[in-house]
């Protein structure tokens, strides 16, 4: 090899040709820039959560636009080039704290599906020349984990090497979501109904992120992104105990989460029924001072002494779980009210679904 290179060079000299100079220095970068295109992502990449953004846009009442973000993600490039980005969809913050409660109960139901997951196949290649060039826009096709369904999904992103060991990946443009394929048109009539606007069932996302590179083995590494989201900023809910307005508004919010359901004809809970009432009790519990009324209601079909007895037998069920996970017995009362107060008429199966329910409120005095 260095005998052709020291002809190679002798040869540009001699002749002073800008040509071979140019064809010498080709020869030269094309084994250093396989070398980047194949060392992109060595030791692995992590993001930095406190130099990233991630936003969302909604509209309601057709011309309100809306800006919301996410406190708490994390995520990672791994050396093959795959990225993972794991937001904590309790970190919703709308700036106004029952709003927030409603996204979480009403919309994302994350005490179900507390995380949304997006992962991607980063080619090496395309940002090999990426040192050189430092910014540079590429289409990326990525899966997003949202509410129990993935989607394919493809969007172009700006990359940009702000150093080094500091690349910045953020939307070229607002990224489309619409709410229908990931199951969410039900959190949206929810929301409808709870803060009596209309909302455009579609959300425009952008995102900055900000990755930083992991320092070799046996050098001071950058942590690597934790399996599962755990919470960095608490930009939601207080710590401690919550105030009456606070508490009440929860209760009014957790009767519209159509979350807790029995057996047909049954008081026995659907195990389903314990992701939304393992936050009930949490929350119980941080209204130490107030006693919650538990409130079963049926729907007209059957004798209405019948549907009296199930009511009942409904309410106290959820009372028994909550006292079952540390819920004191001061803090809870149980009452049925059978088919006597329906929220819409019954005469649809969905009407009748709604009327069979679990309501809280905040008993006076």
């Amino acid at each position: 090899m260095k005998p052709i290179l020291r002809n190679i060079t002798r040869t540009a000299v001699s002749t002073s040709s800008t040509l071979g100079y140019v064809l010498l220095m080709i020869l030269l970068l094309v084994p250093a820039a396989r070398l980047n295109a194949q060392d992109a992502f060595a030791s692995g990449w992590s993001l930095q959560p406190d130099a990233s953004a991630l936003r969302f846009q909604s509209v309601k009442n057709d011309t309100k636009v809306e800006s919301s973000t996410f406190a708490t993600f994390n995520g990672e490039i791994e050396p093959d080039g795959t990225a993972t980005v794991r937001v904590l969809l309790d970190s919703v913050d709308t700036k106004v704290d029952l709003r927030n409660v409603r996204m979480r109960f009403l919309f994302f139901e994350t005490f179900q599906y507390p995380e949304a997951v997006i992962t991607a196949r980063i080619d090496p290649a395309v940002l090999a020349d990426l040192p050189q060039v430092r910014r540079k826009s590429v289409p990326l096709t990525y899966t997003l984990s949202l509410h129990g369904v993935t989607q394919e999904m493809t969007s172009d992103v700006a990359v940009t090497l702000l150093t080094n060991d500091l690349v910045s990946v953020a939307s070229s443009a607002p990224v489309p979501v619409a709410t229908a394929p990931f199951n969410l048109d039900g959190g949206i009539a929810k929301l409808e109904e709870a803060a009596g606007v209309r909302i455009v069932p579609l959300a425009t996302v952008t995102f900055d992120f900000v990755f930083t590179r992991n320092s070799p083995a046996g050098g001071a590494t950058v942590a690597a992104a934790p399996a599962v989201a755990v919470p960095i900023k608490a930009a939601l809910e207080p710590e401690g105990n919550f105030d009456l307005e606070a508490c009440k508004g929860r209760f009014e919010i957790l009767s519209r989460t159509d979350n807790i359901n029995f057996s047909s004809g049954s008081a026995r809970l659907d195990p389903q029924s314990a992701f939304l009432l393992d936050s009930i009790a949490d929350i119980v519990a941080r209204c130490p001072d107030l006693r919650i009324v538990v409130a079963g209601h049926t729907d007209s079909d059957g004798p209405a002494a019948a549907n009296q007895q199930l009511s009942e037998q409904r309410a106290a069920s959820v009372v028994g779980y909550l006292l079952s996970h540390g819920v004191g017995s001061s803090n809870l009362t149980s009452i049925g009210y059978g088919e006597s107060r329906p929220l819409v008429p019954n005469d649809t199966a969905q009407n009748k679904k709604r009327n069979r329910r679990i309501e809280f409120t905040v008993a006076d005095g």
